[in-house]
């Protein structure tokens, strides 16, 4: 997966550049989470690996699929994709091209994974410390992992701090382990 990502990089940085050049991030985003959602189809995705289908032809057709979502640009970037058989990394250059629209739009991305569900004034609080601490909105998502025990696990960008009481157990059992 790191593999695909450092692959994708590129590709997201020229789709942003292109898209940021054109005024057009909004419109490259959904042409992406577009294309995306086409390829991730069963029967398109086996076109898209098909080895009898040249790359000419994939390109164009999940242009066709994508229909008006994709404008001339975004069909230029298929194609190049498909030329260089990078149509497989379309998700991963998404998500890349995601983390470089957030860091333009100052929107830092944060997951919480609580034992308990996270109330509202929780979830509140912890996002205006992130806004204050990071100088950045934050975009919050949580989710209910009771694997936990008690505690969470904040992720916020590059940044992970394991507060669960799941992490502490694991990182004693590491610790006399060793000793």
């Amino acid at each position: 997966m790191a593999e695909s990502a450092t692959i994708a990089r590129p590709y997201a940085n020229a789709a942003f550049a292109m898209a940021k050049r054109d005024e057009a991030l909004a419109h490259w985003s959904q042409a992406l989470s577009t294309l995306v959602a086409a390829s991730g189809n069963q029967k398109v995705g086996a076109m898209l690996d098909s080895p009898e289908i040249s790359d000419e032809e994939k390109a164009n057709r999940l242009s066709q699929i994508c229909g008006d979502e994709l404008e001339e640009r975004t069909i230029q970037f298929v194609h190049v994709l498909a030329q260089n058989k990078r149509l497989n990394i379309l998700s991963d250059i998404q998500d890349q091209f995601e983390l470089l629209l957030a860091a333009e739009q100052q929107v830092l991305d944060v997951a919480i994974t609580s034992a308990y569900p996270v109330s509202d004034q929780e979830a509140s609080m912890l996002s205006q410390s992130l806004a204050a601490k990071y100088a950045k909105e934050v975009s919050l998502t949580t989710d209910v992992d009771e694997r936990l025990i008690a505690g969470a696990i904040i992720r916020a960008g590059d940044t992970v701090i394991d507060g669960s009481l799941r992490g502490k157990l694991d990182k004693l059992t590491e610790t006399l382990q060793r000793n």
